[in-house]
Order: structure tokens, then C-alpha cells, then sequence
């Protein structure tokens, strides 16, 4: 009895089928209620005791293959009527469809993301519509201050309270009023200026700020910090600070890189010094952490800034930002990442 069981299971795994209609029949030969393997087990009683074990074994190994013969020979045929199917359709495009490119913002936004997530920044995102205390006022630029002449404001209709936000800081008090220190976040978003669109500027472009927070920070952290960032992203190793101003940071500096003058495009983007600029940055200001309800006496901390189109302009030798707005595909099509 069991030499017939392996002879059926020999011809259940030579078994193949090219309908749905075979499928089926061998399926009930085998797996029926009528079938081969209901058989086998209705004779299990007549089976001496010693043969019990190995017949029971057996029948089962004739069960597994049937089923995993139907089944395999079920997919099978779905996968070739599906293939049929796709390349029989005299209608469908006559050449693939390309895979779109990422936007050159996107792709070097995601590059800053990325190097500053690899030291412990967290991301960190708000509203672009603000009121005047986050995106002023707890900024230490109180009304009447004069730096506000140094952001044209978007208003909202009549209302001097709310404006489309002028930087992305004002994500990072939102940030500081919410969370206790350690505080280590940075805040990529849009941004809106009344200015000229022209060449260099546009009354809408993207920014990223950073900002950390936490018992002896000092500026020789924010240098660290910053030259690292370089070193990623630009390859450049050579960094200056140049004294600044900024209402939230004091001090406050001007990040420089080394580009070099090895090109005659080195010598008109650099001006002929080699020197670029690429952010602000700074100590973060006690009045702006009061404002948040820190204890400068018990934290410190530093915050910068950088335009993502400037940084992508230097990246890729873009000479007009306009060209990120116009959504010019031959432009567009040029970038491609994995990122």
C-alpha cells in the first residue's frame, strides 16, 4: 500500500497543466471529497499497527505535494494570463514612462537634513502664517526696533499681528516654549520677504536654521559644529567667522568657506578673494531665551541660519534664482538623487 502512495506521489510532482480546467480536475482527483488521498485515509483502520506510522507519513507527503502542486500551477497560470494581458493591450503607452527628478531645493535640503540628523539634530517644523511675537518680538526685535527694516514683511490683510514669517526662527521659539533644554533641532521651511524678485532675490526662497541648547555651550561648539557641516557638504575644510550683527545672537558672526581660484568661475562667484559666504550664526541672545522661558543663567546656547537656494546655487553654478520657480523641465531634468 505505501509503494503505491509513492507512485502517486512521483506522478502528482511530474503532473503539469496549461488550463484552469485540468487544475481543477486533478484538484478533485487528489484533494476531493471522492478523491485518492480520502481513500488512503478511510483504509488507515485496515493498516497493521507496525505500518500505521510510515502509512501515516506517507499520506501526508501525497497531501502536501497535491496541494503545492495546485497551487503552484494556479500561479502560474495567473502570472502568464497577467503578462498576456499587460503586452496584449494595443492601447497602452508606446514608450515607458519616465521617472521624474527631484527638485535641486529638495535634494540639498535633504542633504543638510541628513548631516545635521547625523549629530543629533532633530527636525523641527511650524506654521508660515505667524503672529508678531514668534516671528518678532520674542526674537528681541520689540515693535519700533529698527533691525525690522531688515526683513520686509508680508501682513495678512489689515492686521499688523500676522504676517507671513520672514524667517524660520520662529519655529525655533515655538520649539523652546514646548520642549525643556537639551535642546538640539533644526528647522527647514519657506519663507517670505517683500522684496524685488531679481537674479540674487525673490520674495519667497527656503531656509534652514539650527539650534541647540543646553548647560556650557560655547562658540567654540557652534565653530565645531559649523566646520563639520562644511566639511560635508562642500568638501571645503577652510572656514572663517566674521563679526556681525543679528538682534537674536550675540556675538554674532558671518560663516566664510574657501572656495579657492582655481577657475575663471571661482574668481567671479568669489569675487576674486576665494571667499564665499554661506550662513549667520551666533550665541543665542538671554533676552531671546527669557522671552522662551529658559534661565540663561543655567543655559546657553547657539542658532544659525542659511538660504537653501544660495547653498544650491553654489552647489550646482546656478547663476539665477528665478530658475528654481519656473518649473522649466529641461532645468529640472538635470537633477537626479537618491536622497
Amino acid at each position: 500500500m505505501i509503494d503505491k502512495i509513492k507512485e502517486h506521489i512521483t506522478d502528482v510532482k511530474a503532473f503539469n497543466a496549461t488550463t484552469k480546467e485540468e487544475i481543477e480536475n486533478f484538484r478533485i482527483k487528489y484533494l476531493g471529497k471522492k478523491g485518492i488521498l480520502n481513500g488512503f485515509f478511510a483504509e488507515f483502520k485496515n493498516v497493521p499497527n507496525e505500518q500505521k506510522k510510515d502509512f501515516g507519513q506517507t499520506v501526508n507527503e501525497l497531501k502536501t505535494a497535491a496541494q503545492e502542486k495546485v497551487d503552484e500551477l494556479k500561479e502560474r497560470l495567473d502570472s502568464l494570463e497577467e503578462e498576456k494581458g499587460v503586452y496584449g493591450d494595443l492601447s497602452r503607452p508606446s514608450e515607458p514612462l519616465e521617472i521624474g527628478s527631484r527638485h535641486p531645493i529638495s535634494i540639498v535640503k535633504n542633504q543638510i537634513i541628513e548631516i545635521f540628523s547625523n549629530i543629533g539634530f532633530n527636525v523641527s517644523e511650524g506654521s508660515e502664517i505667524e503672529d508678531d511675537w514668534h516671528n518678532f518680538t520674542a526674537l528681541n526685535l520689540p515693535e519700533y526696533h529698527p533691525a525690522r527694516d531688515m526683513q520686509d514683511t508680508f501682513f495678512i490683510q489689515t492686521d499688523p499681528d500676522i504676517l507671513l514669517r520672514t524667517h524660520t526662527s520662529s519655529v525655533q521659539v515655538r520649539y523652546m516654549e514646548d520642549n525643556k533644554p537639551p535642546i538640539r533641532t533644526i528647522s527647514p521651511g519657506r519663507v517670505f520677504r517683500n522684496e524685488a524678485i531679481s537674479a540674487r532675490s525673490h520674495c519667497i526662497f527656503h531656509q534652514v536654521e539650527g539650534l541647540y541648547i543646553d548647560k556650557n555651550v560655547s562658540f567654540a561648539d557652534l565653530k565645531q559644529t559649523l566646520l563639520y557641516f562644511t566639511k560635508q557638504l562642500f568638501g571645503k575644510s577652510k572656514i572663517r567667522l566674521r563679526p556681525s550683527y543679528f538682534p537674536f545672537t550675540e556675538p554674532s558672526a558671518e560663516l566664510d568657506i574657501y572656495w579657492g581660484l582655481e577657475t575663471e568661475t571661482d574668481y567671479r562667484i568669489t569675487k576674486g578673494t576665494g571667499w564665499l559666504e554661506i550662513l549667520g550664526c551666533g550665541m543665542v541672545d538671554p533676552n531671546v531665551l527669557k522671552n522662551c522661558n529658559i534661565d540663561p543663567k543655567e543655559y546657553s546656547g547657539f542658532a544659525f541660519g542659511m538660504g537653501i537656494e544660495r547653498i544650491a546655487m553654489l552647489l550646482y553654478q546656478i547663476g539665477d534664482i528665478r530658475m528654481f520657480y519656473e518649473n522649466d523641465v529641461r532645468f529640472l531634468e538635470q537633477f537626479k538623487s537618491s536622497i
